[in-house]
């Protein structure tokens, strides 16, 4: 089993910043791939960034050249730097971790809300 306890959203005015970290614990060796997602009211959960454990990282188009998606291996941490964040940014973001390739794992979810 894998744990992953997310930080760090908020209230925000656009052009602003924000990070969010997702800390994992359990069964952490065998971790494939970390992540983030978001669900914004009324919309599917969609993948916003992902990192491999080999480093490798993917980001969904809307979000390119704003966020970052890094990770500290030492604090088993995963964070996504935000930055430019605009209304449509708003969302519960979720983190997510892969294992083994077939067993996914999910955060509680974070609230993040962009507006005047």
């Amino acid at each position: 089993q894998v744990q992953l306890v997310e930080s760090g959203g908020g209230l925000v005015q656009p052009g602003g910043s924000l990070r969010l970290s997702c800390a994992a614990s359990g069964s952490i060796f065998s971790i494939d791939a970390m992540g983030w997602y978001r669900q914004a009211p009324g919309k599917q959960r969609e993948l916003v960034a992902v990192i491999s454990s080999g480093g490798s990282t993917n980001y969904a188009d809307s979000v390119k050249g704003r966020f970052t998606i890094s990770r500290d291996n030492a604090k088993n941490t995963v964070y996504l730097q935000m930055n430019s964040l605009k209304p449509e940014d708003t969302a519960v973001y979720y983190c997510h971790a892969r294992r083994t390739l077939k067993y996914h794992y999910w955060g509680q979810g974070t609230q993040v809300t962009v507006s005047l």
